[in-house]
């Protein structure tokens, strides 16, 4: 299954704990799953990882979460701080 990247602006500071539990169970329900996420030191943006068969797929899953979507970038391999490609070519 595909993996990508989603950016997310929120309008204020991201507060702790988020409630994973719900948008897990959102994902399910549309065959997404998420990875992880990096998290901007001032608690505006996200950068998560995410995997799924479509961006169609993410955008619905983030709507019926209430989170934001600014931007979806399919990504492939990884290039390891060694110079190796990781994945496919």
């Amino acid at each position: 299954m595909p993996y990508f990247i989603i950016e997310r602006s929120f309008a204020e500071a991201i507060t702790f704990p988020v409630d994973a539990e719900f948008i897990n169970e959102v994902n399910d329900e549309e065959d997404v799953r998420w990875v992880f996420s990096y998290l901007s030191v001032d608690r505006t943006r996200t950068y998560c990882l995410y995997e799924a068969p479509s961006m169609d797929a993410i955008r619905v899953a983030a709507d019926r979460a209430g989170v934001p979507v600014d931007s979806i970038v399919e990504v492939t391999g990884r290039i390891m701080a060694n110079g190796v490609l990781v994945g496919p070519e």
